[in-house]
């Protein structure tokens, strides 16, 4: 079988396993997010923390228990990793230093998993598995709830209250991720993936003496890592590393993780506001952008020239044998357009245009499907904004599932989609005037500049993944990047919230034959069209610096 075929049956094989579970998934998701009655585990947390699960929240309510709880998690993992060496299971590793605790911490917290350090030579299991896989679970959950409390936004009327974040933060913990991760996990284990608590060992006989590896929770963490688009792997490696990714079919059950809860979100968005059709066009839009870079992305890195590549099957510099090209570049475009981060090959190999579409995929938004909630939130403020678009041109006021569009909802909309970009391109020209920062560069020229302004790009989307090519373990680094994580993160949540409750307290408008119908192909094509014209607007000069620059030369 010819390398390209087996990455088109790979890609046909997945969209199959996405279709199959859609309706199922989407439907119960939204039965969580709607139900009225508590489990009784859930009734203990509501007593432990002290929440009224009943109570209804206003936005600045709800805003304030995302960034309460955020916070508290951030303080508690730096403490955790703070304290590492004097805890039990740390493996012998010492204290992580202050400006890398405070770097990972905001990093899982604000569900971006960059990491600057080597998971097995710096992470004992105990940060591993109660700190970061912890946060892997509680993060995801964030983004959820702030996708449901716009969507009740869109649904309600007359009322400024758009759900209890407490109830919607466990729900989604205990009802979703929670049963979710842990058929994952069994999967993955049963497909080799390691899972123990065995301290470091020495295996094989090497040139110059043996290697040293250590075990760990890993497929209950890879599991919730892609599941929750996380992408902070046990390993440095990441998922290119056998022991979280050993098989072909590892690769596509990861890849399916990664995409099954952002794209069956839709569904539940459809289910919520009463109608199937409208999350159909969501999906449809976000399926059209995935499926364009999938293809984009095999073309560049099937697209060789030379013996030595033709050999090869495609670009190969690195990427695993065991994935070939085609699942290489299936996961590189599916951890790029979500805010997963996760990798089995190194992106910084890529071709100069295969980099520059993984880089791409990110500056959109990360929306096509996106993250664990924030895919789905980052794709509704776009719908928004395609509204406003659609409404100047036929002198209309703009509308959206019974919803006025007007000034205040297009200025929280701009906000919005002008926070990410305004970091990504302000630190990264920081980074490249000031004498200290481009020290970090691996290569110099254009390759050099786009693993810089990867680097912020994936910071400020809550990626994760980087070009392989940075020494990000500095002061300014980790410095720079967990600023650009958390204000990347929360920033755009204050905007989506305050949207939201100005949404809610709107009543609804009747369609009118003037109504644009938002659940028509015409609107899913004046989506993508409105989200791939102001990304390129955005980013255009500063991709032709790098990506464009390499794979043109």
């Amino acid at each position: 079988m010819g390398s390209v075929l087996a990455g088109v049956l790979q890609l046909l094989a997945l969209i199959a396993a996405l279709a199959l579970v859609h309706a199922p998934a989407g439907n119960y998701m939204a039965k969580v997010y709607s139900s009225h009655r508590h489990l009784r585990a859930e009734r203990w947390i509501y007593r432990a923390i002290g929440a009224d699960p009943d109570t209804g929240m206003r936005w600045p309510a709800y805003l304030r228990g995302v960034l309460a709880f955020s916070l508290a998690g951030v303080l508690f993992l730096y403490l955790l990793q703070r304290l590492q060496g004097v805890l039990p299971g740390s493996l012998g590793f010492s204290s992580v230093n202050p400006a890398q605790s405070f770097n990972t911490a905001v990093s899982f917290v604000t569900n971006t998993n960059w990491q600057s350090y080597y998971g097995e030579q710096t992470m004992g299991h105990v940060v591993q598995t109660a700190g970061l896989a912890v946060q892997n679970f509680v993060s995801a959950a964030v983004g959820m709830a702030v996708a449901v409390a716009l969507v009740r936004g869109f649904a309600r009327s007359r009322t400024g209250e758009l759900g209890n974040f407490w109830t919607d933060l466990v729900r989604g913990t205990l009802r979703v991720l929670v049963p979710a991760a842990v058929l994952g996990a069994l999967v993955l284990v049963a497909c080799g993936v390691i899972q123990n608590f065995s301290g470091i060992h020495e295996v094989g006989q090497f040139t110059g003496g043996t290697q040293q590896w250590n075990g760990g929770a890993v497929a209950s963490q890879e599991a919730i890592k892609e599941l929750g688009t996380n992408g902070g792997g046990y390993f440095n490696a990441n998922s290119a590393h056998p022991f979280e990714n050993p098989t072909p079919f590892t690769n596509l059950f990861e890849i399916f993780l990664i995409l099954v809860i952002p794209f069956s979100l839709t569904r539940t968005f459809g289910l919520m506001v009463g109608s199937v059709r409208q999350g159909y066009a969501i999906l449809a839009a976000m399926a059209t952008i995935w499926l364009g870079f999938t293809a984009l992305m095999m073309w560049a890195e099937f697209s060789h020239h030379g013996p030595a590549l033709q050999a090869a099957g495609g670009a190969m510099e690195g990427k695993e044998v065991r994935f070939g090209v085609g699942g290489s570049a299936l996961f590189a475009v599916s951890t790029t357009l979500t805010s997963t981060g996760a990798v089995d090959s190194f992106h910084s190999s890529f071709t100069g245009l295969g980099g520059g579409i993984a880089m791409l995929g990110m500056m959109l938004g990360e929306i096509a499907p996106g993250g664990t909630g924030s895919g789905l939130y980052g794709m509704l403020i776009m719908a928004v904004i395609a509204v406003f678009l659609a409404g100047l041109m036929v002198g209309r006021t703009p509308e959206y599932l019974g919803k006025k569009i007007g000034a205040r909802e297009m200025k929280l909309a701009a906000c919005y989609i002008l926070v990410t970009p305004a970091l990504v391109l302000v630190l990264t020209a920081a980074s490249m005037a000031l004498p200290t920062p481009p020290h970090s560069m691996l290569n110099p020229g254009a390759h050099g500049f786009s693993e810089v302004l990867y680097a912020f790009t994936s910071a400020a989307n809550n990626n994760g993944s980087a070009f392989a090519g940075l020494n990000a373990d500095t002061d300014w680094f980790n410095t720079t990047t967990g600023l650009a994580m958390l204000l990347g993160r929360f920033l755009p949540m204050v905007f989506v919230l305050a949207l939201a409750g100005s949404l809610a307290a709107q009543r609804p408008v009747p369609a009118g034959a003037g109504t644009l119908r938002t659940e028509k192909p015409l609107f899913a094509g004046l989506l993508v069209g409105a989200i791939l014209i102001i990304t390129g607007l955005t980013y255009f000069p500063a991709l032709a610096l790098g990506p464009l620059a390499e794979g043109l030369a």
